[in-house]
Order: C-alpha cells, then structure tokens, then sequence
C-alpha cells in the first residue's frame, strides 16, 4: 500500500505557478530522514546503494531518490519494520502538521517550501525529537 504519492498531490488544487515536483518536496524531505537514519527497506539497501550514499552525502535530495528511485510513490516497502511502525505512528498524523508549521508558515501553501538541505535540517530536527519520543513510548 501507498503511504504517499506525488501525483496525489500535483493533481487537483496543486499550485499552477510550481512545477509538480514540488509536490514530492515533502515526501522527499521524510525519506532524506529515513536514509540518514538507516530506516530504508532492504530493496533499496540492495538495488538502491549508491543513491543512499548519496543522499548522506547530500549529492542529490530525498526528492530526488523519491523520483528517481521510488517513481516518485513512497511505499511500505521502502522502509524497514521500525521505519514502517514509526511512519505509521507519525507520517499521517502530525508530519504534515509539523512540515507546514515549520517550513511553510510564511508562504502560499507547502508546496512552496523549496527543496533545500537548510529546510531538511529544520525538519529533521521536529523528526528527530518526534522519532525520540516514539521509542521511548514504545519502551514503556
């Protein structure tokens, strides 16, 4: 099953002036997250290797793998069983709550939030501490 998709999102009322890979910039930026994080799923660990290492390294962005390696679909599949129950507990629920809140409170809508590694590192900062509060939750 499909966790998110781009084309769910540049379709409909998606902003004409953006280009529609703007509407995989916040999908993008969560799967950065799971890579530098060593939540991916072992069919990229296996055909995808080269791609990890360069979003760690920051040659290319999330949105990038997302488009290139995912066809632009983010699927249970992409990630490992903890990367699964997390994204379960969380992507749903509050990571579009804590996306617009912290990188797109000043513009038109999300899909304005440029895909920069600035804007991933105020991100990953709210993941890290929701990913933080989740496992101590699930060791009680």
């Amino acid at each position: 099953m499909a966790i998110d998709r781009m084309d769910w999102h540049y379709g409909g009322d998606f902003p004409e002036d953006l280009p529609d890979e703007n509407g995989g910039t916040h999908i993008g930026m969560y799967l950065a997250w799971i890579i530098n994080n060593d939540l991916q799923g072992e069919l990229h660990n296996e055909e995808s290797s080269e791609s990890l290492q360069d979003v760690k390294s920051r040659k290319i962005t999330g949105r990038d793998f997302l488009i290139d390696q995912c066809d632009e679909k983010f699927w249970e599949e992409d990630l490992n069983d903890e990367g699964v129950t997390f994204t379960e507990f969380y992507y749903s629920e509050n990571y579009f709550e804590d996306y617009a809140e912290v990188l797109a409170e000043n513009l038109s809508s999300t899909y304005h939030v440029a895909n920069t590694w600035e804007n991933y590192d105020k991100i990953a900062l709210v993941i890290d501490k929701r990913f933080d509060d989740w496992k101590k939750s699930q060791s009680k």
